[in-house]
């Protein structure tokens, strides 16, 4: 009996831990829904270990079924495609310009890039806001 309460106290609460799964390929930027993955007992260093932190969210790589879901294989999903068509703003103090511009790479809410304005084909970077515009403004 010692050794076992010895044996569990090493594990340190691994018994008791789980991890998310694939049950079918999850193909790269592929929305995850509850179909997608489920919770099975285990460890895996690295992987999520509830399914708030997967579902909803865009697999960057494929993930096969029966693997572990690794934190770094998610992504929040992304907004804007490439060559997608946007609103390009920039806002500084009182003057407000929009204009229409062309996505050069895709990203999701918070992330950066490149854009040309579709008026001077001039390229710039711009952040992308949760509407879905791209803010220009340095």
């Amino acid at each position: 009996m010692l050794r076992l309460a010895i044996f569990l106290s090493c594990l340190g609460g691994q018994l008791l831990a789980d991890v998310v799964v694939a049950t079918r390929t999850i193909r790269p930027q592929q929305v995850i829904t509850d179909m997608d993955v489920r919770v099975q007992p285990g460890t895996r260093p690295g992987a999520h270990s509830d399914l708030i932190g997967v579902l909803g969210k865009e697999a960057r790589v494929a993930i096969y079924p029966g693997r572990a879901v690794m934190r770094d294989a998610v992504t929040a999903p992304a907004l804007v495609d490439r060559n997608q068509l946007v609103e390009l703003v920039f806002a500084k103090g009182p003057l407000h310009i929009i204009t229409e511009g062309r996505a050069l790479g895709r990203g999701g809410t918070g992330d950066r890039i490149r854009v040309m304005n579709l008026s001077s084909r001039a390229v710039l970077f711009g952040t992308i806001v949760s509407n879905g515009t791209v803010d220009v403004t340095p």
